[in-house]
């Protein structure tokens, strides 16, 4: 079963997409042909941690086949500490998105859902690829379905947001593979594994090397994204279904930040450190206050996600063991937390039919136990002891301040503040004071069975990862020890030359 489930993880969703395809589009049936796939899908990945090594380096449930003998491209897949709770929450972020879309999907959901389940094999491809050429098909392959869901799903500008995204993420993917292409010409290998000890051995350009980093972090920070790179992030958010929006930032670039630019390049990783630190801080500060000031929640949202994701940007080039594992375990609780939050908001939406910040008011005495919901996730969202934010944030911050700079810490800590300030202020407007008159106007039904199990998972989640990240953390640092290690290495080794 090792050898076989990180393949039957990959091919589960494509065969519901097929389904999908096949099946007549009947009331509901492309969608509880979804539900059973991704929840299919979340039980094979499930297998992952129950049978990981802990302890064990290198990669695990590996598959290694030629896929074409010239130029050489091999179908590797394997999984390690970095990847495996990326890899089960997408599964988790999978059975979510259905229930996101239940009710707002009502029209040509046979290409929603197999559009969906395509997206999510792209996703768990890249996390699991150990090729290159196989994981940038996988990447790009992540692409499409997006900007199709976007055009077609949107709710305001659907096809010009679509096409934003599109541009903004598709073009540095242009020198991403020009990069990879010269890494074959230097080593003649598209291995993970090959390609990393070629460049820790020193044997390729120097110079070189520098620009070829340089092109892999293009495309990563534009995918997380980074400030200045953020520009199509609010428009997405406030476009995209909301099943879309819990997958459209975050994980995959801050994944491919770690495994495939700081790990690949440590050294010149390390020698962009301090303009990605400065630029993480800016993004935690520049993303807090724009939430702040927002009227429409959708984008609100979309900046809160960049002040988060930024935070673990800061973890990432602050390059220490804490650092690094709080910013594997910032993007799992981004995922869970937004997750939750934008499945909230896709509720207030659906009920009321407005993101208007100021429309609402006094909903708590409509719906309780959506009140309830959102007061938990916000907590979460500005790092409340015992839930998860609080955990990922203060390795990031304890990390920076240790080992990298205090004084860009104390900076970058105002953004726990400022979270907490445009947070509580959005509690404060849609669920207390005056009724407005929208709520007063539209009698709302409060949660469904389907959404109060969701958000009830999430909810334990949350707590989950707060209270015990011991669970999770070992993995997590087995998975980032070896960037550390291998640049104290390289500079070691340089210092002596």
């Amino acid at each position: 079963m090792n050898e076989m489930i990180l393949s039957l993880i990959l091919l589960a969703p494509l065969v519901g997409a097929a389904l999908v395809l096949l099946l007549p589009d009947m009331k509901k049936l492309s969608a509880g042909i979804a539900l059973l796939t991704t929840l299919t899908t979340l039980g094979l990945i499930l297998h992952l941690p129950y049978h990981f090594v802990q302890g064990q380096s290198g990669f695990q449930y590996v598959v290694d086949k030629i896929i074409i003998a010239y130029p050489e491209i091999h179908y590797h897949l394997g999984v390690d500490g970095l990847s495996l709770w990326l890899i089960v929450l997408t599964g988790l972020l999978g059975p979510v998105g259905v229930v996101a879309s239940w009710k707002i999907i009502k029209g040509r959901e046979k290409l929603f859902y197999s559009l969906f389940l395509l997206q999510q094999t792209a996703i768990l491809g890249v996390f699991v690829s150990l090729d290159l050429i196989l994981y940038y098909g996988f990447w790009e392959l992540s692409l499409i379905p997006m900007a199709v869901l976007i055009a077609y799903f949107g709710r305001k500008e659907g096809p010009k947001t679509a096409l934003k995204f599109f541009l903004f993420t598709f073009i540095p993917s242009a020198p991403l593979l020009v990069a990879i292409l010269w890494l074959y010409a230097q080593t003649g290998s598209f291995d993970y594994t090959a390609l990393q000890q070629a460049i820790l051995m020193g044997s390729l350009p120097a110079g070189a090397l520098c620009w070829v980093a340089l092109a892999f972090l293009f495309a990563f920070a534009v995918k997380v994204p980074v400030v200045p790179l953020h520009g199509w992030l609010a428009d997405a958010f406030s476009d995209a279904p909301v099943a879309l929006a819990m997958i459209i930032a975050g994980k995959l670039g801050l994944y491919s930040m770690l495994r495939f630019h700081v790990a690949l390049f440590p050294v010149q990783s390390h020698a962009v450190a301090q303009w990605m630190v400065a630029l993480a801080v800016i993004g935690i500060l520049y993303g807090a206050c724009l939430a702040l000031v927002q009227r429409d929640f959708w984008r609100l949202a979309a900046y809160a996600a960049l002040s988060h994701l930024s935070f673990a940007v800061l973890g990432i080039y602050g390059f220490t063991q804490f650092g690094l594992a709080g910013a594997v375990y910032q993007t799992i609780n981004h995922g869970v937390t937004d997750g939750a939050f934008l499945l909230l908001l896709g509720i207030f939406e659906l009920r009321y039919g407005s993101s208007e910040i100021n429309s609402y008011g006094g909903v708590a005495g409509r719906l309780p136990k959506t009140a309830t919901f959102f007061v938990i996730t916000g907590l979460s969202l500005v790092g409340l002891p015992m839930l998860n934010g609080f955990v990922s944030e203060f390795l990031i911050l304890s990390g920076t301040f240790t080992g990298y700079s205090r004084s860009w810490a104390a900076v970058a800590t105002l953004g726990v503040i400022l979270s907490a300030a445009y947070m509580l202020n959005l509690i404060q407007k849609l669920f207390y004071g005056p009724e407005g008159e929208l709520t007063r106007t539209k009698p709302a039904v409060d949660l469904g069975l389907g959404e109060f199990a969701t958000l009830s998972i999430l909810a334990i989640l949350m707590l989950f990862l707060g209270l015990a990240p011991n669970r999770l953390l070992p993995s997590i640092e087995s998975g980032v020890a070896p960037p550390v290690i291998h640049a104290a290495q390289q500079f070691t080794v340089e210092a002596h030359q």
